[in-house]
């Protein structure tokens, strides 16, 4: 199972010289911080694109290595533009989980520091130990430059430490852990040993599909889309170990969005529904049928209640 809720004391047997804590993986929109994640857990929790603020929610990923589990939360891009209803609950969660973490990853590319970088930096509160985490490391082509950079940053933070990276190399993800593993405090595990998430299942099919939302449609769909998931049902089945149908609807802002997902005679809805029922068969263990609507809601990322009825906090 991926989901789960957080349990008082430990999940697993003996708590004699466990270590447990919260690791907030923090950034600019696009600089890496979903791909860190999912290579961390060593599976997809939380959904990528090339498209800026894909991530939207707190999502929690578990890993547990040894006697030490290490508990991700993955934050939504720290937005600096359009004030929305929808970028201040996303800058909220933001602020919320980097105020009550054990260590944090600041994660930014390698070589780069922009003044949307320098503002999220702006929010850390000092006492909480950070890494410097240089991603992206494959994609800087003269290495010695990386060391005036460097500097550079140290002269802005106090960073713990500095870890120039590429979150796709397993081999930089194996040392990271070892370093993250001694700022956590000695405490029973908050989880099972085997679970990967706190998120619902439901939340993930949600999120399944508007990863393929975003990879179908491309620059051309404003990133105020969204997916709920209207009935989730499991059925028994003689044929399947589960069985579960979900029905899904994208909800974008204009008639002009609309037509754009749907594409020429379904295709592009099709499309997507067919490659996010994959994954989630993948994901859930299951087989899955799925059916996805779109429908228009104007200005919904601007409406507080709104905002909060389609699950934001």
């Amino acid at each position: 199972m991926l989901a789960a809720a957080r349990a008082g004391g430990s999940a697993a047997g003996d708590a004699a010289g466990q270590r447990c804590g919260l690791i907030a993986i923090v950034g600019k929109p696009n600089v890496g911080k979903s791909t860190l994640m999912n290579a961390l857990v060593g599976q997809k929790i939380s959904i990528t694109s090339r498209k800026a603020q894909t991530t939207r929610h707190r999502i929690t990923g578990i890993r547990t290595r040894g006697q030490t589990q290490f508990v991700f939360v993955d934050t939504p891009g720290f937005q600096t533009r359009h004030s929305t209803a929808l970028n201040k609950s996303l800058n909220k969660t933001v602020m919320g989980a980097i105020g009550d973490v054990d260590l944090i990853l600041f994660v930014v590319e390698a070589g780069s520091f922009t003044l949307a970088d320098a503002k999220v930096l702006s929010l850390f509160k000092p006492g909480i130990p950070t890494l410097l985490i240089a991603n992206k490391l494959d994609t800087v082509h003269r290495r010695a430059e990386i060391a005036p950079w460097l500097k550079g940053m140290q002269e802005r933070h106090p960073f713990a430490e500095f870890v120039p990276m590429s979150a796709k190399n397993k081999g930089d993800i194996e040392r990271l852990f070892g370093i993250c593993e001694k700022y956590l405090p000695e405490q029973p595990w908050w989880y099972a040993e085997d679970e990967l998430t706190d998120r619902s299942e439901k939340f993930l099919a949600s999120e399944t599909v508007r990863e393929k939302l975003f990879r179908f449609t491309g620059d051309e769909l404003p990133y105020t889309s969204t997916v709920v998931i209207d009935k989730w049902d499991e059925e028994k089945s003689k044929q399947y170990k589960r069985f579960i149908r979900i029905a899904a609807t994208i909800v974008v802002e204009r008639d002009g969005h609309k037509a754009m997902v749907i594409g020429e005679k379904g295709e592009r809805l099709k499309r997507i529904s067919t490659e996010a029922r994959q994954e989630l068969e993948k994901l859930l263990d299951a087989k899955v049928f799925l059916e996805v609507w779109v429908k228009v809601r104007s200005g919904w990322a601007d409406d507080e209640a709104r905002v909060r009825s389609f699950g934001y906090e």
